[in-house]
């Protein structure tokens, strides 16, 4: 195919017609495509892309705004940290949001910033978002704000005024039941639980899970410990709970922690899971892979991005619409070697662990 050529000679700029007479579809079916809208095959959809970039089409999105009065781009607040889950929480949100066809603009808050949600919010309404995601995992306080586009909330308290505010990623008291649950069903007496920070709401929530557990058997709850999400901190409560004669199971809110635990106790002289079985929250890449295999809670992180970016894209394009509900994301336990039923031997007498032959 011959383009066409500019004033002074140079190649024009592809425009949607040549894109149509390319891939022989209607201009409003090239627009349909790029707008993600329904009713066009994937055969059509197939060759309208191709088309585009054997072209070097990209969609003039100033022209797209002032046609729909959308600007087809989303503003995400989230906490600037590497922490495995809230990084891939964002890192969903972004797939899910650019197979819908929107861009994402991301502001990141620091912890201990009690202003630091509200100033994000206002500058992602500044840049004309159509809606907002709030993956904010902390509890700063409250925020006193109201805003005039769609608000997803992920995993935390609905917090904001304005004309439409869902809410998605609860669960995660259910995975930390199941993870109790498990530790139970094998046989342990009871269950010790190392917490995350409890400022972060996914601490309290995989507390409450732990707790809900033990009560519905009539097990007391054994004191807390608490950690600050890394390796280091379960090691330390490793090294505390090491000398502990009746600790023969623990649930660890998070695998970097439960990994640093079992260390502790290998080095006092326990053998996971003979001796004290552990089960973490994540199921981070390197935990199929330490020694031994960590038990832990699969965390549905793409699950929960796309589902919570269904409900805010039906309140951006659908207002009228009544709000769907959202989904309950799916328990997936994954059972590996770092479990095991109670040991028939306990601690010697003066608490610390048995010395084995």
């Amino acid at each position: 195919m011959v383009r066409g050529a500019a004033r002074g000679g140079g190649p024009a700029t592809p425009t949607g017609m040549d894109v149509a007479r390319l891939a022989g579809v209607s201009q409003k079916t090239v627009s349909r495509v790029f707008n993600s809208e329904q009713y066009v095959s994937a055969e059509v959809r197939r060759r309208v892309l191709e088309a585009a970039e054997e072209l070097g089409y990209r969609l003039n999105s100033a022209a797209r705004t002032l046609a729909s009065g959308r600007t087809r781009s989303i503003g995400v607040v989230a906490l600037g940290t590497a922490l495995y889950g809230p990084a891939s929480l964002v890192i969903g949100i972004e797939r899910a949001a650019r197979d819908a066809g929107y861009a994402l603009r991301v502001v990141n808050t620091l912890e201990g910033d009690p202003g630091g949600v509200a100033g994000a919010v206002e500058s992602l309404l500044e840049q004309g978002v159509d809606g907002i995601v709030v993956s904010e995992p902390i509890d700063e306080g409250p925020v006193s704000l109201s805003v005039d586009v769609p608000v997803l909330v992920l995993g935390a308290p609905l917090q904001f005024g304005g004309p439409r505010t869902v809410a998605a990623g609860a669960g995660a008291d259910s995975l930390a039941r199941a993870a109790t649950e498990h530790l139970l069903d094998l046989g342990h007496v009871t269950v010790h639980h190392l917490a995350g920070p409890h400022r972060w709401f996914a601490a309290r929530d995989r507390r409450a899970g732990w707790e809900a557990a033990l009560t519905a058997r009539g097990i007391a709850h054994p004191p807390v410990l608490t950690g600050d999400w890394s390796a280091a901190s379960g090691y330390a409560a490793g090294r505390e709970l090491a000398f502990s004669s009746d600790v023969t199971a623990v649930f660890a809110a998070n695998d970097d922690m439960a990994i640093g635990l079992i260390r502790a106790l290998t080095e006092a002289g326990l053998r996971v899971p003979e001796d004290v079985s552990v089960v973490g929250f994540d199921d981070i890449p390197v935990s199929a892979y330490v020694t031994p295999p960590l038990t832990t809670v699969r965390q549905p992180f793409d699950a929960v991005a796309r589902d919570g970016l269904r409900l805010l894209l039906q309140a951006i394009e659908k207002p009228d619409a009544e709000p769907a509900p959202a989904s309950e994301p799916p328990v997936e336990l994954v059972v590996r070697a770092s479990t095991a039923p109670p040991p028939n031997r306990g601690r010697s007498a003066d608490g610390g662990p048995t010395v084995l032959p």
